[in-house]
Formats: C-alpha cells, structure tokens, sequence
C-alpha cells in the first residue's frame, strides 16, 4: 500500500526468525511483486516447503503483467507437475500470460482444463476466455459462443463482447448489446462500458448517438470521469465541434497526459495551430506521444519546418523515438521539399536502425519522391522486401515520375512492372498512368488504358473517367474528351474542369465558357480551380468580353464565397493584357489586399512584352527584381530578367542562390511520339541514334526558312556569349530538333505533333510559322500555355502566349 521496499524486506527479515508459515509466505510474495522485486519474490517463493496454489496464482498472475509471460508459463508447468490443481485466478493469470507470449496453443489446452474441472461456470474464467479467443483469432463467433454459454455474467463480460464489435467495426451491433445489457436491469454501465460505446459513436459518426451517451454518462454520475471524457475529446473532435471540445476540456477536474495529447490532436485537426502550441506549452508533464501529436499536427497544417525543428528538439533532449516519430519528421521533410534535409533524416534513419520498418521506409521512399529524389527512390524500390506487398509503393513510384516532370519515365516504368507483374491495377494506378499518357500527348497508350478500365469495370469510377477526359484533352482529342464527359452517368466539379481545362488547353474560349453556361444551369457549385479557369477562357474568346471577366471576377466573394487568390489575379490581369487594358491590370495588381507573387506580375509583364509597352513593362521588371524568391520559377524568371538586361553577373548570382536551396529547374525538352516510341529532346542534344540525319536535316531546313524571311531573334539567347554563338544556340532549340525528326520520320503532309514541357520561346515560334508553310504541313505544339496549331504560316494563338 506504502510502496515501502525496505518495510518489506524487514517484514520479511523477522519472518525467518519465525516458524514457517504458509499463508505469512504468499503474502511476501504479492508484497514483492507489487513492488517490482520479482527476484525476491521468487526468493520467498524458494524457500516455502509446501507453496499452495494462491502462491502459483499470485506469481503466475505478477509475472504475466509484468511482461514476462514466459516465466509465468514456466511456473504454471511447475504448479502442475507438483499436482496442485489451479483455481479461477490461476486461470485468469495464466490466459493472460498466453496472450502477452503469443502462445495460442497453450491457451487452446488451458479451454480444455477449464471444461474439464468445470470452471466454466465461473465468470472471471469466461471473461478471460473471450479475451483470449478476440485476441488470438479475432473470430467473433467463438467470443458469442463462450458469452452464450455463461450462466452468470457480470459487467466485465458484456464490456468484454461490447469492445470487441466496436474494435471490429461492428458499431449498430455495439448498440444493440449496449441496449439489450440496459434493458436486463441489474446491470449498471461503467466506466468501461460508456468509453467503448462513445468510441462506436465515434467510429460511425453519429454525432446525436454520442449526445445522447453524454447524457446518459452524466445521469450515472461519469461525468467527472477521465477515461470517459477523453473518449468524448475524440468524439466531439470527429464531429467537428471544437467549441465543445474546448468547453469539455475546461470542466474536466482530471487531466491526464492522454487528456493533454488530445487537446493538441483537437487544435490540430480544426488547424488552429497556436492553440495546440499554446496547450503544448501548458502541459504539466510531457512524453513523446505528445511530441509526437504536435510533430504530426505541424505536418497535418502544412508547417513541415516547425516540425522538422520539433523533431530536432526531440533528439537533443534525448526523447524517445518510435516509428511514428521517424514518420512523421519523414513526412516534414517531404512537405519542405528540402532535398539535403530529406538526406539528412534518411541517413539518421539508417544509422540508427529504423531503416528495416516498413513503414518508415515507406515514408522515407514517399520523402525521395516528394523531393525529386527518383534515382533514390527507384534504388530503395528495387530492394523492397519481397514479403511486403510492392504494388502500394509501385503506384507511389509512377505518381512519383509523373508529379517530378518524368512522364516517360512512369511509363516505362509502368510496362516493366507489369511485366514483372509486380503491379496491381486500381484505380490509383489508372488515374496515374492516364495523366503521365496526356503530359506526354501518347494518345494510343491512352486508349488501351481506356480499353482496359472498359473490359475491366473501372469506367464506372468517377476518378478514372475524369482522369480520361483530361487524357484526351492533353493528346488533342477534344472529340473523345466531350464524347466521355457526355455518356458519364455522374459528374462532379472536377469533371466540369477537366472538359473546362481541355478547351482552355486547345485555346478555345467561347468553348470553355459553353460549358461554363451548362454547369451553373446544372447548379453545380463551382470551386475555386473553376473560377480561375472560367476567366481564364476570357483570354481566347472570338470577342472582346472583358466586362464580363470583369464582373465574374468582382462577384468572386459575394455569388460564390470564394476568395480570390494570385492565381485568380494573375488570370484576370492576363485577360486584361490580352485585350489591351494595361493600366487597368497594373491597378488591379495595385490595390491588391495581399502581397502580389511574382506569378502576378509576370502575368503584366508578358503582356507588356506582346504588346510592345516598354514604359509599364520596366516598371513591372524592377518589381520583380526587387522580390525575393521563394520557390524555383521565381527565381528562374529574376535570373532571365536579369540576363535580359545585360545584368550576367547578377543573374549567376540568382542562380547560384537557387542551386544553393536545393531547387532544380528543369531543362527545356521537347519530345514527339513516334511508332509508339517516345523521342525526347533537350537543347543541342545529340543522343538520338539518328542526330547526324536531324542535324543535317536542320541546317537544310533553316536554309531554306530564311530564303523564305525567317531571321533568327538572338534576343531569346539569355547566355553570355558572342553573336554567332547566340544563332547556334538558337539553331539547336529542342522544339526544332523535334519538329525536324518528325518531317523526316512521317509521310509527306502528316502533321507533327510535338509536346514541350515549358513556354516556347519567340524564335522557335515565328521558326515553327516558316516550317509549316514550305513544308505544306501542320505542325501541333503543345507547350506549357497549350495548343499551338501553326498552319500556312499562321498560329492560332494569334501569336500571344
């Protein structure tokens, strides 16, 4: 009761001075026990000539909870030799020790006994046996038919059978016992009973049930209890009531740490960070559970540096970490997209042992990926444990190649995994491999992915079906796009914005905002992608409908409560550029509530350079010069800026910044498809097995481009080089190593398509106008403004993207 060792071991010191004395003996024995001194236990336990069998009980049933249920096994066997026969206790303990060591078969033969000395009467001998049998087999039907068959039963036993459908899912089931034990009358819930019932509320989401429990809590006098109302934290925090959380929180007269842990999950979940931080700090005691909840709440909102930092904090004061840990600062690597970090942690990881859990392994490959580690990430594929299922992670992989710019990559990926039958198909894997097939305009790949989700039953997945919408789209097929959006039987936002997105892509406005007109007869509530692709189509329509971009764009808040955001300001700045209105768009940047992002500004300052006003586009260049960059197309568009202006030794300087933090630009590459093989292109690339033919090939082409008026613009050239080096570069632009392959590789008048992965600059433009007309050809470019259908040596993009 006092916790007094040393009471204890003089208590036990003047009992050897007496006789012996049995019932004196197992008295120490349970004394030493509670107070963790098993070896003294045993000690007292040695030295008793006739141990009974509370003895056996009270040291089988100590060690069991103490963990070490190999030792209480141990002594069971040796109770038994000696032929003293167990009681119920005996029982219970020894069930307990069976399913703390995994012994199933024991506890099997332990059924037996029981049955055999008739102890199947006794409640305390069936409760444990339910628990075993949930435990072990997980089989519902032996816990019902060992309930079924107790003649007398207590609380315990309906707990035992109400935890074990809630942890089974089984939650209206959870309700029915739950009333039918009310409706018996003798038997009053407890603790026990309210917590697993609140946790089948919260399961199933039924906010009114779990009121209603509240209530009933209350009436029998739970209301101050600490198990129950951390179970209510979970509940109200599940439905969405933070004003009921907190109002719980502040009436409970008990907290625990769990109680604390809560809170911070609570705070999180509703994305009220500070208010976690704030009771994060209050906290009276500490472990690294609660670590663990802030590190995963920092990750849930966004904040991967506050959590890197917590993680960081962890180590130094020499916290526990467990895997959760390791996942979770994991994934704040991945959120910063940090790419040295995301080194750092994996080689923490390694050196420390975590390396072989699959789950943070997981994690770890998901980092690689997220931080544009796909040469690390395909390593740690490649040696994944055959035991574990490889599919998950292969899905992770083609997300991975598709997300980081390497959409040929994911699908030769793909076909190998699937030869290797190392993939399974879902829908996940299908949404990825259509969206890799449309980056990559492969358009027949498309289609037998089509064909299978067809044969297969996919089609009937709304994610699929947009994910093909958006397929076609890409591959210039607005035909079948609008073919599969008009059979879909259901259609959501995101299938609206995908046929939205297609005709914006194939720069067709009056189009776009058709369908526009048809989802808000629909009374499909648009989100805000929509918004910004609507106006959007304002900048391709047949006529000049700025007033209506306008008023959609001053309504964003009142008709549709959505607020507008850089992207939608960079959008309607555009619009007003396209139709003249520059000091209008320069205004509206102007009196912008929030800090304009560069994205803003270059949406101006393009539209200065189409419309030849160097007045507002020299201002518009100092603004963004004097930004800091933050992510790598800003500081891709200071460092062209400044290469434009001569500024070289600034623009290294920009760049070499960039390197420094890790961000990456991706080079300029073009790539056309050809017999069902991807070609790819970079500037002055000359892996190709046939560069010699493209090259030569080139130089005939520009040849004659220029009889025909085409003069290279060496103002495209943003490198510090002389004159005619400027023109060479020029010459070898991916786009016209493309364009070239494709003459020389199809039949005459063919079109060639041609994919880009980033703008195409001036030259190749006015180049690709030349090529189409002493070709006779049409030549398709999609780059990262859209479709360019250059014909009889015009582009239908009037020659403004």
């Amino acid at each position: 009761q006092y916790s007094d060792a040393e009471l204890a071991k003089a208590v036990h010191a003047c009992s050897l001075k007496l006789q012996e004395d049995t019932h004196l003996g197992n008295s120490l024995v349970l004394a030493y026990l509670k107070l963790g001194l098993f070896n003294h236990s045993l000690n007292v336990f040695a030295s008793l000539s006739c141990p009974n069998v509370v003895t056996y009980s009270s040291l089988i049933s100590g060690f069991a909870k103490s963990n070490q249920g190999s030792k209480a096994i141990e002594l069971f066997m040796k109770m038994r030799t000696e032929g003293i026969e167990p009681n119920e206790f005996t029982f219970v303990a020894i069930l307990s020790a069976c399913i703390r060591v995994l012994e199933s078969e024991l506890g099997f033969q332990i059924h037996g006994l029981v049955v055999k000395m008739g102890f199947l009467d006794s409640t305390f001998v069936a409760n444990a046996l339910m628990g075993f049998y949930w435990k072990f087999t997980g089989i519902l039907r032996l816990v019902f038919k060992v309930f079924d068959e107790m003649p007398q039963r207590d609380v315990a036993s309906w707990n035992t059978v109400i935890s074990c459908l809630v942890k089974e899912g089984m939650y209206e089931k959870a309700f029915e016992l739950f009333r039918v034990m009310q409706g018996i009358g003798c038997f009053r819930a407890d603790f026990f009973t309210i917590s697993s019932i609140l946790s089948a509320c919260e399961g199933s989401n039924v906010f009114m049930k779990g009121k209603e429990v509240h209530a009933h809590a209350i009436r029998i006098g739970l209301e101050g209890n600490l198990s129950v109302n951390n179970v209510l934290i979970g509940l109200y925090t599940q439905c969405g009531r933070v004003r009921d959380v907190a109002v719980l929180f502040e009436s409970m007269p008990i907290r625990d740490v769990i109680t604390w842990t809560q809170m911070i999950t609570a705070y999180m979940e509703f994305g009220l960070v500070d208010l976690a931080m704030k009771v994060f700090n209050e906290m009276p005691e500490k472990n690294c559970i609660s670590y663990n909840a802030l590190m995963a709440g920092f990750c849930k909102n966004g904040e991967g540096l506050k959590a890197v930092k917590l993680f960081i904090k962890m180590v130094e004061e020499g916290l526990e970490l467990t895997d959760f840990s390791l996942s979770s600062v994991i994934n704040a690597c991945a959120l910063v997209m940090d790419v040295k970090a995301s080194e750092q942690i994996q080689g923490f990881c390694l050196k420390f042992g975590f390396g072989s859990n699959v789950c943070v392994e997981a994690a770890l490959l998901d980092m690689c990926i997220r931080c544009g580690r796909m040469a690390d990430a395909e390593k740690m594929f490649r040696i994944w444990p055959v035991e574990h299922d490889n599919s998950v992670v292969g899905t992770s992989m083609l997300c991975g190649y598709a997300r980081n710019g390497q959409p040929d990559e994911a699908v030769l990926f793909f076909l190998r995994c699937r030869l290797e039958g190392t993939m399974d198909l879902d829908e996940v894997t299908l949404t990825s491999i259509l969206g890799a097939c449309g980056t990559l305009g492969f358009e027949k790949m498309g289609e037998q992915i089509h064909c299978y989700a067809l044969k297969t039953g996919f089609v009937t997945d709304l994610g699929v079906l947009n994910s093909i919408i958006s397929m076609y789209a890409k591959c210039g097929n607005m035909n079948d796009a609008i073919k599969v959006f008009d059979i879909m039987p259901v259609r959501d936002i995101v299938s609206w914005n995908a046929l939205i997105a297609g005709h914006i892509l194939h720069r067709q406005g009056d189009e776009a905002l058709a369908v526009w007109s048809a989802m808000e007869e629909a009374g499909i509530r648009p989100d805000t992608i929509t918004l910004f692709l609507v106006l959007s189509a304002y900048r391709h329509t047949n006529l000049d409908l700025v007033d209506d971009c306008r008023k959609l764009f001053l309504s964003m808040r009142t008709d549709y409560n959505i607020e507008p955001t850089s992207q939608h300001h960079a959008s309607f700045v555009s619009v007003l550029g396209q139709w003249g209105l520059l000091e209008e768009a320069e205004e509206t940047i102007e009196n912008m509530t929030v800090e304009p992002k560069a994205s803003v500004w270059r949406a101006l300052l393009d539209s200065c350079r189409i419309r030849l006003n160097t007045t507002i586009g020299k201002r518009v260049a100092k603004r963004i010069l004097a930004m800091k960059p933050q992510d790598p197309s800003t500081y891709i568009l200071v460092s062209n800026l400044y290469s434009a202006s001569g500024r070289w030794h600034c623009s290294e300087t920009v760049r070499e910044d960039m390197r420094e933090k890790g961000f990456r630009k991706n080079p300029a590459r073009s790539w056309i498809i050809h017999q069902n093989n991807i070609h790819p292109f970079y500037s002055r690339d000359k892996s190709h097995p046939q560069t010699k033919d493209i090259y030569r090939g080139l130089e005939i082409l520009v040849m004659e481009c220029q009889k025909a008026g085409y003069v290279p613009d060496t103002s495209f050239v943003l490198h510090e080089v002389e004159e005619h080096q400027k023109k060479e570069f020029l010459l070898y632009h991916s786009a016209k190593l493309a364009a070239t392959y494709g003459i020389l590789m199809t039949k005459h008048r063919e079109p060639i398509r041609i994919v880009k992965n980033i703008h195409m600059c001036g030259d190749c433009h006015t180049f690709m106008k030349y090529v189409s007309i002493i070709t006779k050809r049409e030549i398709l470019v999609r780059d990262a403004s859209g479709f360019h259908c250059f014909r009889n040596g015009q582009c239908c993009c009037k020659d403004y993207w």
